[in-house]
């Protein structure tokens, strides 16, 4: 039987996850978050314990408990992945759907959100603390870097590589081939049919760059 968790986080993806993790019947301790007021609320009967660094609740983890980070805020989350790193040792846990479908041969890294009805294809790879929202599509050989957002319902095609922190909105589909270079963001519903530069903001069907 796999370990209780807990989550760092309470707002944005925290509801969500925990449903992933009851889905998987995985027992969900507590939430941990910096904003007391919402200390000793509850999010479907599940409580909001304390703050993420009470060491009264910290100290279980890597021992009792495995931790999820909760959050689609870049920054905040590798805050919080510094502090599991460094004070309790341990990568988060992934938290993907029942209803994903994920290859064998499909390699994924830890601290990764995989939400309903999502395809993970064969002989492709996603790095760390990912973001994949409802019915992506993941096809052949892509690669994903680390702290990659992807909304619901995009395709990334055969061969795409997203490098890290890069962020794609709803709808959006990129064609076989392309690349998308550290902190890139893509507009929902676009259609990306070229390489996107570090940092560009692109939009539209064809995505062109948005100053």
């Amino acid at each position: 039987m796999e370990k209780p968790v807990i989550i760092l986080g309470s707002t944005g993806l925290a509801k969500a996850a925990l449903e992933i993790f009851n889905s998987n019947s995985i027992v969900v301790y507590g939430f941990l978050d910096d904003d007391e007021k919402t200390h000793n609320s509850e999010i479907n009967s599940v409580t909001i314990l304390g703050s993420t660094d009470d060491h009264g609740f910290t100290k279980l983890i890597g021992q009792k408990c495995e931790a999820f980070v909760a959050t689609d805020d870049n920054k905040l989350r590798k805050k919080y992945v510094e502090y599991l790193n460094e004070t309790r040792k341990i990568m988060p846990m992934n938290a993907v759907h029942h209803s994903a479908s994920i290859s064998d041969s499909f390699g994924i890294g830890h601290g990764n959100f995989v939400n309903a009805g999502a395809v993970l294809s064969n002989d492709s790879k996603m790095g760390n603390h990912n973001v994949i929202n409802s019915k992506v599509i993941i096809e052949q050989e892509a690669e994903i870097g680390d702290f990659v957002q992807i909304g619901a319902g995009s395709i990334i095609n055969t061969k795409v590589k997203i490098e890290n922190e890069v962020f794609i909105g709803s709808g959006v589909t990129i064609v076989a081939g392309v690349k998308i270079e550290k902190g890139a963001r893509i507009g929902a519903g676009s259609v990306v049919v070229g390489d996107v530069k570090k940092g560009q903001t692109v939009f539209g069907n064809p995505a062109v760059e948005v100053k």
